[in-house]
């Protein structure tokens, strides 16, 4: 790490900097860097330890001046991210779930305000919060296999990182 935060040139290319457990950030040329979501196990469900991971992961991209621009991926084979951890949420008391919003919101804010230029390559299953992620990108690069939506919606929830204003702006209201 340098000072600033980011990788230091002895690194290199395909240098890995860990972000807790689940989160990593590799460099494969001089100017890119890989934001990697990594809980294959959950299919990158997004608990309250990944989600300050990725915020803290935003922050040191954010200040590291050699990154000129950031790709957002997932490792698991069939899916970039199906959103909230469902089954931390579930067993959350009201007053936990109260203070576990601005952490969520931390991750989601993370991405959209990296001052660098950012893509989602999605791939898989990109559900709820993981669809909030690939939309708080500057753009979004979907193979074959994507599938997206805010599926929240139809039990009666909003999505909660953002989706109900970044979707608009992203497809228009056409």
């Amino acid at each position: 790490m340098t000072e600033q935060g980011g990788l230091d040139e002895r690194d290199g290319a395909g240098a890995e900097l860990r972000f807790g457990e689940f989160v990593a950030v590799r460099r494969h040329a001089s100017f890119v860097a890989e934001l990697v979501l990594d809980r294959p196990k959950a299919m990158n469900a997004v608990s309250s330890a990944m989600a300050r991971s990725i915020a803290a992961a935003c922050e040191a991209l954010a200040a590291d001046r050699d990154v000129r621009a950031v790709v957002l991926t997932s490792t698991h084979e069939r899916a970039f991210c199906v959103g909230a951890d469902l089954k931390e949420r579930n067993s959350f008391t009201d007053a936990e779930l109260v203070r576990q919003r601005p952490v969520a919101r931390a991750a989601y804010t993370g991405v959209l305000e990296l001052p660098m230029p950012t893509v989602a390559a999605v791939h898989g299953f990109a559900l709820g919060g993981g669809f909030e992620l690939a939309l708080a990108c500057d753009l979004i690069v979907a193979d074959g296999t994507a599938v997206v939506g805010l599926p929240e919606v139809s039990v009666g929830v909003i999505p909660g990182g953002g989706g109900t204003q970044l979707l608009p702006r992203r497809v228009g209201a056409a």
